[in-house]
């Protein structure tokens, strides 16, 4: 497994505002949005393309273009779902599943209760939205579906990290095609499992908190 933490001052920039805990939830929409952005853009270094001839205004000339199969985005319900507008800016031309799962607060085990994406992943790259990879537990279950299914290539794009969830997945995921892109790797984790000094629960943050 790869882990790439991205160096760049509008990546510390916009995740520092993300941080602050009086940044409101359509400022952290729109933030989050451009952040994913610029994560995308170096996830996709290693995207497929094929060469194509095309005719410019002035002459024939080779380019590029994504080959087939397209790229599958898969976001993990909720929080994931706010990250998929800044991905698919980047790949209007992908394909996009849905990967719903919860973790259970006492054991932090992952369960899957709602897939919408092909059962044949074959020669797929495949990108997953989830915001943070903090037990580690939820990506690990949602990348073995994903590999299971066929997937040959794929790359976790995650706003934070924390050190025990890259422990995790690079031992559980040992030896599988597997990327992750993220902004910061962070401290620790709680006793809740929350990452430290991270930025609280991405999706209340992103949509609110039903019942509030």
């Amino acid at each position: 497994m790869r882990i790439h933490v991205l160096d760049h001052p509008l990546v510390a920039h916009k995740l520092t505002t993300l941080r602050d805990e009086r940044t409101d939830s359509p400022t952290f929409r729109r933030l989050t949005d451009e952040l994913v952005t610029l994560l995308a853009y170096e996830a996709t270094r290693d995207v497929r393309t094929e060469q194509v001839e095309i005719t410019t205004p002035v002459a024939v000339t080779a380019g590029v273009k994504l080959s087939y199969p397209r790229p599958l985005v898969v976001p993990i319900l909720r929080a994931g779902l706010g990250m998929l507008d800044g991905m698919t800016r980047l790949l209007p031309t992908a394909e996009v599943g849905f990967l719903g799962m919860v973790r259970n607060e006492e054991t932090l085990e992952a369960s899957t209760y709602a897939t919408r994406m092909p059962e044949d992943l074959s020669g797929r790259q495949v990108y997953v939205l989830d915001p943070m990879l903090a037990t580690g537990g939820t990506l690990v279950a949602a990348i073995r579906l994903l590999i299971e299914r066929g997937a040959t290539d794929v790359t976790a794009i995650c706003l934070l990290a924390a050190p025990e969830g890259v422990a995790v997945l690079e031992k559980e995921l040992a030896g599988m095609p597997v990327t992750v892109v993220t902004a910061a790797v962070d401290d620790h984790l709680n006793e809740h499992g929350y990452i430290v000094p991270g930025l609280g629960d991405a999706g209340d943050r992103l949509y609110g908190t039903a019942g509030d």
